[in-house]
């Protein structure tokens, strides 16, 4: 089987243009790439490496090639609430986390309005199971009106 990579560049192309714009971000699709990059990575340091793997199976290559970015597959970090995963998002998103996730609430909104992007790509199934697996305190990350 042959790589395609053009396809895939044209396929996150398409991709970060789309979650730039359900962010509020105009075509600013740097700031959309460095948010998506932060909330993944913060994502697969919550949930299991096995619930890892079973997650980016359904991704396409390109939001693969995100997860996976810099993954060590180290211990899991603890994470008991909202706040402890926004300050982990923003460790990931390093010295722009200022201008990325000014406040606590609009990193709440983009965590949310990536879980609803991200729906387009992860069946019903795989949801729940994350859902299941984080933090009592994250659950509601994945809104009733996500998963359906």
């Amino acid at each position: 089987m042959g790589l395609n990579f053009n396809q895939f560049a044209k396929e996150a192309n398409t991709f970060l243009k789309a979650y730039a714009a359900e962010l509020n971000l105009g075509k600013d699709t740097d700031k959309a790439g460095r948010i998506l990059s932060s909330i993944l990575h913060g994502l697969r340091e919550v949930i299991s490496t096995e619930e890892s793997l079973q997650l980016i199976a359904q991704f396409p290559m390109f939001l693969k090639a995100i997860y996976v970015n810099g993954w060590s597959g180290k211990t899991k970090i603890k994470v008991k609430s909202l706040e402890d995963f926004i300050d982990l998002i923003r460790d990931f998103n390093g010295v722009t986390s200022i201008v990325d996730f000014e406040s606590n609430e609009i990193a709440e909104n983009y965590i949310k309005s990536t879980f609803i992007v991200l729906r387009k790509h992860i069946s019903l199934g795989e949801l729940e199971d994350i859902r299941t697996v984080l933090p009592k305190d994250l659950k509601f990350l994945i809104y009733q009106n996500v998963m359906f």
